[in-house]
């Protein structure tokens, strides 16, 4: 396969070590092919390739309908052979949906008493077999412990793993454990285990190329266990059916396929596929004006403006802030005439008060989520006490679908839902009691406890908002976006990867992010460009817009107390990369446009990870600093792989600029053979004419023979007619070197090939363009400090101390933080924080973030592994009064288990006025630890008197001394995990112990004795962390 440079990158600075260029892909007969901004077009091309993923799609589809009832008994294979439940053993299976599908359940009764599925699009297609000359490839085992279905499947060794949907940290996901239940995860890290969507969903690429997927079809919460090499295990409430699809010929052929059964992404209208910009929040209708008016005077492309949460009055969903959105018509009249959409948030929390006449139209409906008791739920969010609609009921459905058809009337373009898995303020779950009841409609599984609905609730929102903009207009296609979702949510809505970091890790994540969304249904989504916590620096927000404006879905978003983050908020330099990658985006809307055309009719993928080009190249596995848009590789720079054709538009500044006889450009790269195809999809950009005729589908060819390339028209669909247009065709021949010719669309062209002399010379004059280009570009400068505002300290590199059990992540610049805390045997995060607050700090006094959580500390001493020596790290922080706490964190050599974590404050320069002691301190150890699974978490100890304590959640904050306090040890209990966390210290040291229950999360503090401190006697606490099997 071969591929040819298409576009190059803007003129950004070489890559730093945080973003390293991806070595794998150089494997890849990869060609230059030239820049496609506004400015310069060019490009050349490469051999040996198959023909485009979007054009040459060949999927058998297969579909022996057999309704018969009988027809179950005879092809069910039994791990029992009267088809009742046992323990543990194969499970039972039929073909479903097409060839290659197959259903597995532990019993025939189990398979009676499963839960209609949310996901499917029919529920019933699930559970109605069909005749099939084959068995599975793979049959998994379960077994039953409790109330629990565990679930196991051995692939052949060398297969990898990719999928489990919203997911942070690598692409290939083997030796990982993520938790399948929606979570508000704000600040998120590598090895967050739960964020806001859920995909029990697992696609398998075996050795040999071929793709197997894997859906545990349970609403419930799932452990997705793929610790052991080249196994899955899902665990989750029994019971519930496994359904595989293949393995097929390649993991597209796979997404087509479970396509069939969860539905395609929804026809976005063509604008959404522009660029937004967004924050949080745009004040007030004359800063949303500005915004807009500074997009076009600068010529950079954007063709949405998004309001969050602040445009509404105190919070209410469905009203407008009087002061400063008086006129929303207006304002979005005036957007309009500019070639701007507006985009409104709605959340699910609707404020308790009489008088509020959406509560109180729900309140007369009977709409709220009940409590255990019967009474309608209330939890805390924005606009205070809330209660929250049930739309697992089709009459609360109903009634928001009506509300948001009389919203869109203020002349709102899409529908933006957040905080919908359902977040809640102020509880250690941050949701709503699992026991909560959901009065839902049969066909979704009736009354149920929140258990069971929680994961769904986000996607039945998107569902009720989607089919609200559906009453409002028929002739426009809604555009809504979720921040929760479940498998099958795509048919409804658009996804953002949540509330990122402004960090050179995030930016990396988000392509694996947008990666395994797109691997596991989810084609429309992508991160918060230059990320949404803390203040992005001028070369950090360039690289991701260089990156970003090559995601399916493109907006840049920022959370308030930050630094401006629009384009041009971070210097020229910057600007300029942010307008040439958007141009260069905007070029390739009739490019990306039709990959969605296809991801909605055909259920193919729209951005895959680079294996796919070759999936049985190992080495491809792991790239995840690159990935393809069709027959596209980005790099940042573009390229084209051999045997492709695609479409190019002018870069225009919105996409109503654009017009069907503006200049076609067709970009051709030969493969091997001397062919090439592509596609091109053409209509409105909105409503639904499309589906009864009213669009063009022309199919391009070129092929070489004897020394001229002929490129024509090979089929059409659709009425449309042909647009009166030229045609310009630029054939690439390497070394970023082409040659064009210009004709009517519709016509033959042909372009005779030049003299391998000629080609050299072309070839030699455009890297020589290319490498001046280069020289002369304007490089953003190196800043790293963005000063004044909220999160400047996010952009800085941790220090990472891995070795033993332990993988840590240490920020001396701010408080000598530990932001990151993972088990690796377990693959278990027990710490993760954002850079400047929370995680592991000290304090130098009884009160909260006293002097030593927020100060810089410095590396004094710094012990690696390799070196023979054990890992550690020695931090030293000034807190004032001539007063330091030093640090020293490491894992012994001698015991890999644990982490030893010693700290004291120490007198360095007390003056003789103060007779050599200090002023009262104390050593307050201050960790705070993410809770997987906070309602069935504690902590446990034995007191020094010898009592027997476990300490709950709901507990209010605990504190102990003298003899109630821990002898020695005590540890937090996650049940689920059948895990344990084991602090010991010197009870000797340790003076008071104190547990305090968070939001997600828990404290579990060490004090030491409150007294002054003078050269020769300081305060001292050591402590380790160890982490047990429960027993």
């Amino acid at each position: 396969m071969t591929f040819t440079v298409l576009l190059d990158p803007p003129p950004t600075p070489p890559f730093s070590s945080p973003w390293p260029p991806p070595s794998s892909t150089s494997r890849l007969p990869f060609f230059p092919l030239s820049s496609i901004n506004s400015r310069k077009n060019g490009g050349l091309s490469v051999k040996n390739t198959t023909s485009s993923s979007v054009s040459g799609h060949c999927f058998l589809r297969n579909r022996h309908r057999s309704w018969r009832r009988g027809l179950r008994s005879s092809i069910c294979k039994m791990a029992k052979t009267d088809g009742k439940s046992g323990n543990s053993g194969k499970m039972i299976f039929e073909p479903i949906l097409e060839e290659g599908v197959f259903r597995f359940d532990c019993s025939v009764d189990d398979r009676n008493a499963a839960f209609p599925s949310l996901s499917f699009v029919n529920s019933n297609v699930r559970s109605t077999p069909i005749a099939s000359h084959i068995n599975p490839a793979f049959v998994p085992n379960f077994r039953l412990v409790s109330d629990q279905q565990i679930v196991k499947l051995k692939l052949p060794g060398g297969t990898s793993f990719y999928g489990t949907g919203e997911v942070s940290g690598q692409l290939e996901r083997t030796g990982k454990r993520v938790f399948a239940w929606n979570t508000d995860a704000w600040g998120y890290g590598p090895g967050t285990t739960s964020l806001y969507q859920s995909h029990p969903w697992i696609l398998a690429v075996l050795p040999d190329g071929k793709a197997l997927g894997v859906l545990a079809d349970t609403t419930r919460r799932c452990e997705i266990d793929l610790r052991e090499e080249s196994t899955m295990k899902f665990i989750a409430a029994s019971s519930y059916p496994i359904i595989t699809f293949g393995p097929f010929a390649s993991a597209a052929d796979v997404l087509v396929s479970l396509s069939h059964a969860v539905g395609t992404v929804f026809m976005p209208p063509k604008w959404s596929l522009g660029y937004h910009q967004c924050r949080w929040s745009y004040a007030s209708d004359k800063r949303v004006i500005e915004v807009a008016r500074t997009f076009r005077e600068k010529g950079i492309p954007c063709d949405v403006i998004w309001m969050d949460i602040d445009y509404m009055d105190g919070f209410r969903c469905f009203t407008f802030d009087k002061e400063r959105f008086p006129d929303p018509k207006s304002l979005v009249k005036d957007l309009h005439l500019s070639g701007f959409k507006a985009i409104w948030m709605l959340d699910p929390g609707i404020k308790r008060e009489e008088g509020y006449f959406v509560y109180d139209s729900g309140s007369e409906r009977g709409v709220w989520v009940q409590t255990a008791a019967g009474k309608s739920f209330v939890g805390k969010v924005w606009p205070g006490p809330c209660v929250f609609p049930d739309f697992t009921q089709s009459k609360a459905r109903s009634w928001w679908a009506d509300l948001v058809k009389e919203f869109i009337a203020n002349g709102v373009d899409g529908i933006w839902n957040d905080m919908n898995e359902p977040a809640i303020f102020k509880v250690v779950t941050k949701t709503m009691p699992e026991d909560n009841v959901h009065m839902g409609d049969s066909e979704l599984g009736g009354r149920q406890r929140h258990s069971f609905y929680h994961n769904v609730y986000g996607m039945l929102m998107a569902r009720s908002t989607y089919e609200g903009m559906k009453l409002a207009d028929r002739n426009t296609r809604p555009f809504v976006l979720t921040r929760a979702g479940f498998i099958g949510s795509h048919r409804y809505a658009a996804t953002w990867t949540g509330d990122n970091l402004s960090t050179w890790e995030h930016l990396h994540m988000s392509i694996s992010m947008v990666l395994q969304l797109s691997l596991s249904g989810q084609p429309l989504s992508g991160p918060d460009i230059g990320g949404f916590a803390g203040n992005a620096t001028p070369k950090l927000f360039g690289r991701w817009m260089g990156i970003g404006a090559m995601f399916p879905f493109c907006r840049g978003h920022s959370e308030m107390d930050t630094v401006d983050h629009e384009p041009w908020s971070f210097g020229e330099e910057c600007e300029e990369v942010c307008r040439l990658a958007l141009k260069r985006r905007y070029r390739l809307i009739p490019h990306i446009y039709t990959l969605f055309y296809m991801a909605h009719t055909m259920g193919t993928p729209v951005a895959t990870p680079t294996f796919l080009a070759d999936p049985k190249d190992s080495s491809l596995r792991t790239a995840e600093c690159s990935f393809l848009l069709g027959p596209l590789l980005d790099l940042p720079a573009l390229y084209l792989r051999g045997g492709s054709i695609i479409p190019v538009a002018p870069p225009h500044q919105h996409v109503g600029q654009a017009s069907p006889s503006d200049d076609l450009t067709l970009f051709v790269a030969l493969d091997e053979h001397g062919k090439a195809e592509g596609v091109l999809f053409e209509d409105d950009g909105d409503g639904y004419e499309f589906t009864k005729g009213g669009y063009l589908l022309t199919y391009y060819c070129a092929e070489l023979q004897t020394s001229v390339v002929t490129l024509k028209v090979s089929k059409t669909e659709g009425s449309w007619k042909r647009p009166k247009r030229r045609l310009n065709v630029k054939l690439f021949l390497g070394g970023g070197a082409m040659i064009d010719s210009w004709a009517a669309d519709g016509d033959t062209v042909s372009l005779a090939l030049p003299s391998k002399e000629e080609v050299t010379q072309l070839v030699a004059a455009s890297e020589e363009q290319y490498r001046t280009r280069m020289a002369t570009a304007r490089r953003i400068p190196e800043i790293e400090d963005m000063s004044g505002k909220k999160g400047v300290e996010l952009s800085g590199s941790p220090v990472e101390l891995k070795c033993g059990d332990w993988s840590l992540k240490v920020v001396p610049w701010i408080g000598g933080r530990i932001i990151s805390m993972e088990h690796l045997p377990t693959a278990t995060q027990w710490l993760h924080s954002r850079v400047d607050v929370n995680g592991y700090e000290e304090y130098s006094g009884t009160e909260y973030r006293s002097a030593g959580c927020s100060e810089e500390y410095s590396v004094v001493g710094r012990d690696l592994e390799q070196a023979g020596e054990e890992e550690s790290l020695k931090l030293e922080g000034d807190i004032g009064g001539g007063l330091s706490i030093a640090r020293h964190i490491y894992i012994p050599k001698d015991n890999p288990k644990v982490l030893r974590i010693e700290s004291g404050i120490i007198a360095s320069s007390v003056g003789a006025g103060s007779g050599g002691f200090s002023r009262l301190v104390c050593l307050r150890v201050h960790p705070m630890f993410t809770l997987l699974h906070p309602a069935e978490s504690y902590v446990s100890f034995v007191s020094v008197n010898g009592c027997k304590q476990e300490i709950w959640p709901d507990s209010s904050e605990q504190s102990y001394e003298g003899d109630s306090r821990p002898n020695g040890e005590w540890m937090l209990v996650d049940k689920c995990l059948g895990l344990c966390l084991v602090n010991r210290f010197n009870v000797n040291e340790v003076f008071k112990c104190l547990i305090h229950w968070g939001t997600g999360t828990v404290n579990l503090e060490l004090w030491s004795e409150q007294r002054p401190v003078c050269k020769e006697s300081r305060l001292h606490v050591a402590h380790e962390y160890e982490v047990r099997a429960l027993q």
